[in-house]
């Protein structure tokens, strides 16, 4: 009954090991699943930050291409502002892969290495203590049989030596040895006795500390352990959704970017600058003055009046096909002539007013760097160890042929951009020539309309009819002038626009200069409008012009009269 009530202990305790065992393992393959949940979101993150990336570049306005010309109007830059935010977008999905990975997926792959370490030591732990019970309880039941064999063999030996004694027949000395065999029996007996008595004390003190300490401690640690991991799971959780909630904002501010910048869009603006870029200058064509065909009916047909009727319907037909020259299209797809002859007034003088620019800018480089090897060769001048002055003089020679040929090509510009704006008119005279067409009925108007102008092909001629004329004038246009008295003659005091520092010393001979020392600082008064010269003041009593090149401005970029040249 013992041994049966033992077994059912032990077999208890055994299948709680095989339960929690089995539990523990199946919270193990949870965290990895868990853990591989995590690891297949941060893939994905990864690869839909890519393909927003991808989009975002791939939409992008390419380099000296049509859709950079296009950033113009508002709806482009609009776009353009909604990749850019969308390039920022997919950034903060990395970052929520990123943290993912380092807060989520590295934090478990290390816990779960110590989990499994941890779940294997306390089972290692419960299968020694439950074997260390089964060795003593063992140990036990051998004292016990060999106690019960010892107690049976000294009975028989005691009733063999009382058969012994009561036996006439029997010899002293047999009884004497039989009684010896007797006693020792009962000294075997008692010693086996005595061995599992402590062997039973022992076994019971092991077995009290075996259910009561060791097993409970066990369960304890793997309760623990099991709590820990359940713990782990909830703040990986937790940390799951902050990952998001912390790019939120930054999230947030993309969608408003992208918002702000769809409210930023000005159709009235977009269809403006439409009309700027396309807008030709040509006048509107005139009345179409009214044929008389009965007059010739009325006439003596002859020969001469057949050729005239037939001038007369050929001319009117010439008249309309030049009528309709703001909807011609050129067919000439040559090579763009230089000087944009085959443009309408208007956008020629744009492009004009382009190429001027845009030599101006490579002027203005070619001097500084003009100024700048001036500069190196004054310095190998006085020091000649750190050069020879003579090996600087190549290249300025080259830069200033550089200078005459570009000045030259502004030269010839200017003069066809002074051509077109003359011929151009204004809207002065555009008025004045309305109310003439107006009150002056009987005037053939059709003879001044633009279709002399205008070739069948397309392309634009300046021939005037001789009838009729009415000359614009021509609109002025800014020239740039490096005489400082007349830009000092004006008393009213200009206002300060930024600040600049001197970069090199200036000694200011000219009328109008004014001389600075290097690392000067001074108050920018007027902007460089295009001559290379800065309008600075030193104080209320001394101001004037500097070289640009020679100082470093610093605007104010919300300053009265300050001007930006695009």
């Amino acid at each position: 009954m013992l041994e049966e009530r033992m077994g059912d202990c032990w077999s208890r305790t055994k299948d709680q090991f095989d339960n929690l065992e089995k539990h523990t393992q199946w919270g193990i393959e949870f965290v990895e699943k868990y853990t591989k949940f995590v690891k297949e979101r941060s893939e994905i993150e990864t690869n839909y930050a890519k393909q927003i990336r991808n989009l975002s570049k791939k939409y992008q306005p390419k380099k000296n291409s049509k859709e950079e010309e296009e950033s113009k109007y508002t709806f482009c830059r609009a776009f353009l502002t909604t990749l850019n935010e969308l390039n920022d977008y997919a950034g903060q999905h990395e970052v929520i892969s990123e943290d993912l990975t380092s807060h989520i997926i590295t934090e478990l792959t290390r816990y779960l290495q110590e989990l499994k370490t941890e779940r294997k030591s306390h089972f290692h732990d419960g299968r020694k203590a439950q074997q260390h019970i089964e060795s003593s309880w063992k140990q036990l039941e051998a004292s016990k049989k060999r106690f019960e064999r010892e107690c049976k063999e000294a009975e028989r030996a005691q009733q063999y030596f009382e058969k012994m004694d009561a036996d006439i027949n029997v010899t002293k000395a047999d009884v004497e040895k039989a009684r010896q065999q007797a006693q020792m029996r009962h000294q075997m007996a008692n010693d086996s006795k005595s061995e599992y008595a402590a062997y039973l004390q022992k076994f019971n003190q092991e077995q009290n500390e075996h259910y009561y300490t060791v097993i409970p401690n066990i369960f304890q640690k793997l309760q623990d352990m099991e709590e820990k991991r359940i713990e782990r799971i909830s703040v990986c959780m937790k940390k799951f959704a902050d990952v998001d909630r912390q790019v939120l904002p930054i999230v947030g501010k993309c969608l408003d970017g992208m918002t702000n910048a769809a409210e930023s869009i000005e159709p009235k603006a977009d269809s403006k600058q439409v009309v700027e870029s396309f807008k030709s200058g040509f006048e509107p064509p005139g009345d179409v003055e009214f044929e008389d065909y009965g007059q010739a009916m009325k006439r003596t047909v002859s020969e001469t009046s057949l050729s005239n009727t037939k001038e007369s319907k050929e001319k009117p037909g010439g008249k309309t096909k030049g009528k309709l020259w703001p909807f011609i299209k050129n067919k000439n797809k040559g090579s763009v002539p230089e000087d944009f002859s085959h443009l309408p007034p208007e956008q020629r003088r744009k492009k004009l007013q382009g190429k001027i620019d845009e030599l101006s800018k490579d002027i203005q480089k070619e001097m500084d760097q003009r100024d700048a090897l001036t500069k190196m060769k004054d310095v190998y001048i006085k020091n000649p160890q750190m050069g020879d002055p003579a090996s600087v003089d190549p290249r300025l020679t080259e830069i200033g042929q550089n200078i005459e040929k570009l000045q030259s090509e502004v030269q010839k510009f200017e003069g066809w951009l002074a051509e077109v704006e003359e011929r151009m008119p204004s809207k002065s005279d555009s008025q004045r020539k309305s109310g003439l067409y107006e009150t002056q009925n009987s005037t053939t108007v059709s003879n001044n309309c633009a279709q002399d102008r205008e070739s069948p092909d397309g392309s634009y001629t300046e021939e005037q009819n001789s009838e009729v004329q009415v000359k614009a004038q021509p609109i002025p246009t800014p020239t740039t002038t490096t005489e400082f008295d007349d830009e000092f003659d004006d008393e009213e005091v200009l206002p300060t626009i930024g600040t600049c520092k001197a970069l090199y010393p200036f000694e200011g001979h000219n009328e109008g200069t004014i001389s600075v020392a290097e690392g000067e600082l001074l108050y920018v008064i007027e902007e460089d409008k295009g001559d290379g010269w800065t309008r600075v003041r030193r104080n209320e009593d001394e101001e004037g012009y500097v070289p640009t090149s020679y100082v470093e401005v610093f605007l104010e970029t919300n300053a009265k009269g300050a001007m930006t040249y695009i």
